[in-house]
């Protein structure tokens, strides 16, 4: 068995390398996998951010393997049955072949492969059978995304059972951390200071290294609030501004609202990604566009949406479509514009031309945001950018700039606050057929719904000032060139974030605004800050209280209730040059 195809593969099969890396290992590939074969482990859990290559690299590693004779066979474990078919695919153009169409109830495979790819749960459904396959060769084990071994008791159960026997096992995932407490089979735990037993990987390469190395795109997040009106049940009509500080039931129905195809929040929404798709296939003319969606239903919907929007049809992939993933692979291979899918492309599917994304889902755990996301950070060529359009919702707010963290799981650690729980990356994958929101689902019907421009949030920090949709503000952002380096857009964000409060402060010289009552005035300011000091509990996780202390002692100052219409205007001028500089 040469080896020679699999060192030549490029690093982002099946499209092209990202910039500078054909046709060698990308230089995190190469050194995870020099320690690999320093250490000669039986287990060794790969952390790469997602659009790394862990592909290319674990193949490598088989392919050395094989080569030397240390393994007969190997058996790669999926969350979904396309990730099956595109491992397939990328194993046999290095020379590997593994069946994709494996069943259970089959007990054994053609003698033309060298192994097999099958899911957690049909491992979960016949343990014995395929530790029995593992005894009878020696074996690799690939567990794609493994902290799906800990979804379920069973699952766990199941992996532990079948691949104990194994001769190596291969540990890959791109977001390891967890909410849950059900440990990740095989991987090794370690207690951290605090008593938590906290997972060990033996090689990581987190996001924001993959950005330095031009491996990864960068991801400029666009939000988007606006006013939601809505009857509940029991006939009371209620309105919420989306973007402001709100309870919890206020913000399920609020966000509920704006993503309810019905309304106007949506549609206007999607009119801004199309227009920004536009804009970056002038650079990259093969760009295509992702919306994910909650349920099948709102899945169709959006794409009626889309086709009003842009004069073409979309293509919806549906988890219990059983032509998914030729729908899928057939999109990744054109220059259409839209995919909408329920979910199940979360993780894992492979469209390198993904580059303008629509976060239209209410499922807001980290693991699931970051997978997400990671379906449009692959980059092909240097200077290629992602942009996320998502509703301005603190918990992606919070999420959106917190891209770089590198999360472990921890077992054993207290609850959310919020009670999110990443147990629904289970559900992710499986079919969906009602809507889900966040807390306890409350009926009502959707009345109006309209969209406003909010922020862009980038590297950590957060640019423009809020904008009508179509406006000339609004355009400054959507119009950003679709091929940047970092630098390069958080320079142009900062110019452009200036330029716009520089033509406002002129427009109000120059055009002054009815004049307030002083209370009017003071209260408009009070929830403006109060807004922004909102939104940075989320960024930050500072109280409050603590902010207001902070920014009452840099600006100095008597308390808010006691404070100027100058002095609470230099408190929003402080908190807002906060969120333009990097943490």
């Amino acid at each position: 068995m040469s080896t020679f195809a699999a060192s030549h593969l490029s690093p982002s099969y099946p499209d092209r390398a990202a910039w500078g890396t054909a046709p060698k290992l990308r230089a995190w590939q190469q050194e995870a996998f020099d320690l690999y074969f320093r250490r000669e482990p039986r287990d060794f859990l790969t952390v790469a951010t997602p659009g790394a290559g862990k592909t290319t690299y674990a193949l490598r590693i088989a392919s050395e393997l094989l080569a030397n004779g240390v393994i007969r066979a190997v058996t790669v474990v999926t969350p979904t049955e396309h990730l099956k078919r595109q491992w397939a695919d990328a194993a046999g153009r290095v020379g590997i072949a593994i069946d994709p169409e494996f069943k259970n109830s089959q007990g054994a495979t053609s003698r033309d492969y060298t192994g097999v790819a099958v899911t957690y749960a049909q491992v979960a459904m016949h343990p014995a059978l395929h530790r029995a396959r593992t005894e009878n060769r020696k074996t690799l084990v690939i567990f794609d995304e493994i902290h799906h071994a800990g979804d379920a008791k069973s699952w766990g159960d199941g992996v532990r059972e079948a691949f104990e026997p194994a001769t190596r096992r291969l540990q890959l995932t791109g977001t390891p951390f967890r909410s849950d407490d059900n440990p990740i089979p095989f991987v090794a735990y370690e207690e951290d200071a605090e008593g938590f037993k906290r997972s060990v990987a033996d090689y990581s390469y987190g996001y924001g290294p993959a950005l330095d190395d031009n491996v990864v795109r960068p991801v400029i997040f666009l939000a988007y609030s606006g006013e939601m009106k809505w009857r509940t049940r029991a006939g009371d009509e209620i309105a919420a501004t989306l973007g402001t500080p709100l309870t919890k039931d206020q913000l399920s129905q609020a966000w509920r609202a704006a993503l309810d195809p019905k309304g106007d929040w949506i549609r206007q929404v999607m009119q801004a990604a199309d227009r920004r798709l536009t804009e970056v296939r002038r650079g990259v003319p093969d760009a295509g566009g992702l919306v994910i969606a909650t349920d099948h239903e709102t899945a169709r919907a959006y794409a009626r949406h889309l086709r009003s929007i842009t004069g073409e049809g979309a293509t919806v992939v549906l988890s219990d479509d059983p032509g998914a993933s030729k729908k899928i692979k057939a999109f990744a291979a054109s220059e259409d514009r839209w995919l909408v899918a329920v979910r199940m492309v979360s993780e894992g599917v492979d469209i390198p031309r993904l580059c303008v994304g629509v976060y239209a889902t209410s499922t807001s755990t980290p693991l699931f945001f970051a997978q997400a996301v990671g379906r449009f950070v692959r980059a092909r060529k240097r200077g290629e950018t992602a942009s996320v359009f998502l509703p301005s919702v603190p918990t992606l707010m919070g999420l959106a700039n917190e891209m770089e963290v590198e999360r472990d799981h921890v077992l054993n650690k207290r609850p959310p606050e919020d009670g999110l729980d990443d147990s629904l990356l289970e559900q992710a994958n499986r079919k969906q057929d009602n809507p889900d929101v966040l807390g306890d689902e409350l009926p009502f019907e959707t009345m109006e719904t309209s969209a406003t421009f909010d922020r862009v949030l980038f590297d950590g920090g957060e640019f423009g000032t809020g904008a009508e949709i179509g406006s000339a503000e609004e355009e400054d952002f959507i119009g950003l060139p679709g091929l940047l380096e970092p630098d390069q857009v958080a320079q142009l964000l900062r110019k452009r974030q200036s330029d716009q409060q520089a033509a406002r402060r002129k427009q109000q010289v120059e055009e002054p605004r009815q004049e307030l009552a002083p209370h009017e005035q003071i209260a408009e300011l009070r929830r403006e800050l109060n807004g922004l000091v909102g939104a940075w509990n989320h960024r930050t996780g500072q109280p409050h209280g603590v902010i207001h202390s902070e920014l009452r002692r840099a600006c100095g100052g008597p308390p808010i209730a006691q404070a100027t219409v100058e002095q609470i205007q230099e408190r929003i001028a402080t908190i807002r040059r906060w969120a333009t500089q990097r943490r």
